[in-house]
C-alpha cells in the first residue's frame, strides 16, 4: 500500500515539475529578471556619469543680487594689449557688465548670475561679439584665434605659434598669477580680482591688465564700501534782530497868549 501511494506521488511530481514538459521549457522569468537587473544597473551608472561631468552651481553665496564687486579685465593678442572693452549696452538685461574702462562690474541680477554663478563665461556670453573657450579666443570686431594658429604679421609674436590662456591674480596686491585649468569660462569672479585673457606663445609670461584698469580697479574696491548717507548739517535759520521802532517826541503845542 505504501509503496503504491510513493508510486503516485513520484508520478504527480514527473508530470507536474520533474518531467520533460517542465525541462524543455525556457525558464522566461528568470531571464527577464537578468536583462531588468543590466539595464537598471546601466542606467544608473550612465547617470551617476552625467551627475559627475553636469556639476551643478549653486547660487548661493557672494556675490549676491545686493553685492557689487569689480575686476579688472585685460585682453592680449599674441603680445598686444587690446584696447579696454567698450561700456555694455545690455546692461538692463544682465548684471556682469564691462564699464568701458578695464572693469568688469560684478552686480548679479538673479541667481542664474549670483554665487557660484558670477564667472567669466557668464560674462563672455553676455557680451557680443567677445569670444572663449579653451581652444579660441575672439576680440569684437577681429578675427576669433584657434589654438596652434601662428600669430599674424605686424604683432610682437608674429610667426609663433599660439594657444589660449586665461591667468587670473586674487586681487590687486597679489604678486603670483594662476592659470586656470580646464574650461576657462568656469573662473569665479572675486572683488578686486585681475584677469589676463590672452593668446600668446607657450613660452610667454603672462601679462597683468593695463596699469590703468588696476588703478581703476582700486579706485573702486576702496570706494565700494558703503557710506551711510547723512543730510547735510543745516543752520539754524534765526530772525534778524529788530530795533524797537519808537516814535518821535513831539513838542506840545502851545496856544498864543492872546
Amino acid at each position: 500500500m505504501a509503496s503504491n501511494a510513493t508510486g503516485k506521488w513520484v508520478a504527480r511530481a514527473a508530470s507536474t515539475g520533474g518531467g520533460k514538459t517542465y525541462r524543455g521549457q525556457m525558464p522566461i522569468n528568470w531571464y527577464a529578471s537578468l536583462i531588468i537587473i543590466c539595464v537598471v544597473g546601466l542606467f544608473l551608472i550612465g547617470y551617476s556619469r552625467y551627475q559627475l561631468t553636469h556639476k551643478s552651481t549653486s547660487a548661493t553665496g557672494p556675490p549676491t543680487t545686493t553685492e557689487t564687486w569689480h575686476a579688472a579685465l585685460g585682453i592680449d593678442v599674441c603680445g598686444t594689449i587690446e584696447p579696454n572693452l567698450t561700456a555694455s549696452t545690455n546692461t538692463s538685461k544682465t548684471g556682469l557688465t564691462a564699464d568701458g574702462s578695464g572693469l568688469v562690474v560684478v552686480s548679479p541680477k538673479n541667481s542664474s548670475e549670483s554665487g557660484a554663478n558670477a564667472t567669466l563665461g557668464k560674462f563672455v556670453s553676455g557680451y557680443k561679439g567677445l569670444t572663449l573657450t579653451s581652444s579660441t579666443l575672439g576680440y569684437p570686431g577681429k578675427k576669433v584665434m584657434t589654438n596652434g594658429a601662428t600669430c599674424p604679421k605686424g604683432t610682437p609674436d608674429a610667426g609663433k605659434q599660439s594657444y589660449v590662456i586665461v591667468v587670473d591674480w586674487t586681487n590687486y596686491l597679489s604678486k603670483k598669477s594662476t592659470e586656470v585649468s580646464g574650461n576657462p569660462g568656469s573662473l569665479k569672479f572675486g572683488n578686486g580680482q585681475m584677469i589676463t585673457m590672452a593668446f600668446l606663445p607657450a613660452t610667454a609670461s603672462d601679462p597683468k591688465p593695463p596699469a590703468a584698469a588696476i588703478t581703476n580697479l582700486i579706485t573702486a574696491v576702496q570706494s565700494g564700501a558703503t557710506t551711510p548717507t547723512t543730510a547735510p548739517a543745516t543752520t539754524p535759520t534765526t530772525a534778524p534782530a529788530t530795533t524797537p521802532t519808537t516814535a518821535p517826541a513831539t513838542t506840545p503845542t502851545t496856544a498864543p497868549t492872546s
